[in-house]
């Protein structure tokens, strides 16, 4: 038996292991059809090579990849799982063919309901509830098997024993491993993000002032040109056009600008309630505008130290982005909500616009980078810069077509 049951763990680590090697760079898309891939195939072997117990019964893992697909990917991704599983199962035929088939049926249809509160708890959350979920099945199937079973003689207490804490053990050690990739992955993007942004300050600091001093004598000749009296209106239409280029191109500098900034030149200690009032009437008017309404609430006490004028920026730029999501929509509402949960300042942004997909919102942040046609990507770029100086924390979900929402964790 526990020859076997070590083969079992064998095959439940293999998708893992496998994915970590050769797909832990690919695409978010591609990532999840070569989970369920992998899941498929270590499934199939747990039944193909079950644990047999000295007693006589015997059992396998199959419903522990099947479970965590379920609760990761929900019901797109466990329904392959679901075929597969009573394939295979049906393949291999005996008794219980059918019970495994009315018991997978069920699963299948309760377990991913739970996917998306499941994705929301932290990492300790979700290896608790995973392994309950994982106990409960098994809890359940035995449940089932005993009513079938007429007398429950010690043999069948042994099963129940061994198939109980095989599941929750092997349930919680795949699933600590499965956390611990998953922590990996987001600090290793998180530091490089950090230099990314390092590069970007260094880079605005040896070039922007270089750039400006040009820009602005320039634009003050084409100011002086165009005040001219000799000048034709064809020509002045061209001056005119130059002078906006010169104001954007003023806008990019500035915006490079502002990661060269030092944090000590406005750094003040507070709850941040002035700078949200003053960022909220900032941004009405251009609400209103675009016929947006927006919903603002602050319930926060919390202290801390940061440099007011790139906060007040970052905040602007997060809510002109909610805005104009919602602008090809005709208006909408957009939800500011500043609370404080234990010792951390949350910030939470939401809006009803077009919505972002998972690629899209991997690509937030960097240089360059833009869901809006004329965008440069400094913007936001800006915003996870001042946040990272703040050691805070950018969390965002999003759907196309129905919205998103910035989450913003800022430790006090």
């Amino acid at each position: 038996m526990f020859e076997t049951l070590l083969l079992n763990f064998l095959f439940l680590l293999f998708p893992v292991v496998i994915f970590l090697i050769f797909f832990e760079n690919s695409t978010h898309s591609y990532n999840y059809r070569m989970i369920v891939l992998l899941s498929a195939v270590a499934m199939s072997l747990c039944i193909a090579k079950p644990i047999k117990l000295e007693i006589g019964f015997i059992f396998d893992l199959r419903y522990i990849p099947f479970i965590i697909v379920a609760l990761f990917g929900g019901y797109r991704h466990a329904l392959p799982l679901y075929f597969i599983l009573n394939i295979a199962r049906l393949y291999v035929g005996g008794d219980g063919t059918i019970r495994s088939f009315l018991f997978s049926t069920a699963i299948m249809m309760i377990v991913p309901l739970f996917s998306k509160k499941f994705l929301k708890l932290n990492h300790k959350g979700r290896i608790l509830s995973a392994t309950a979920i994982s106990f409960t099945v098994i809890g359940i199937y035995l449940v089932t098997l005993s009513l079938t079973q007429g007398t429950l003689d010690r043999q069948f207490w042994i099963l129940t024993l061994n198939a109980l804490t095989t599941y929750t053990g092997v349930m919680s050690t795949i699933m600590i491993l499965i956390e611990k990739i998953i922590a990996n992955i987001k600090n290793r993007d998180r530091i490089m993000q950090s230099e990314r942004l390092n590069v970007v300050s260094q880079l605005a600091a040896s070039v922007s002032h270089e750039i400006r001093n040009p820009l602005t004598v320039t634009s003050g000749f084409l100011q002086l040109l165009n005040k001219s009296r000799t000048i034709t209106p064809k020509e002045k239409e061209y001056v005119d056009l130059s002078l906006q280029e010169l104001n954007r191109a003023e806008k990019i500098v500035s915006d490079y600008l502002s990661f060269a900034k030092p944090q000590s030149e406005n750094v003040i200690y507070s709850n941040m309630s002035v700078e949200f009032e003053y960022t909220k009437n900032i941004i009405i008017p251009y609400a209103s505008a675009h016929n947006v309404e927006v919903k603002f609430s602050f319930s926060n006490s919390l202290n801390k130290s940061y440099e007011r004028s790139q906060l007040q920026q970052c905040l602007i730029n997060l809510y002109k982005n909610g805005i104009e999501a919602m602008k090809d929509k005709g208006g909408g509402t957009l939800f500011i909500d500043i609370s404080e949960r234990k010792q951390d300042i949350v910030i939470r942004i939401q809006d009803i616009g077009i919505g972002m997909t998972k690629e899209e919102i991997s690509r937030l942040g960097k240089p360059y980078y833009s869901t809006k046609e004329e965008g440069t990507g400094l913007g936001m770029l800006m915003v996870y810069s001042t946040i990272n100086k703040m050691n805070g924390s950018i969390e965002v979900d999003s759907e196309k077509g129905k919205g998103t929402t910035f989450l913003i964790t800022i430790p006090t």
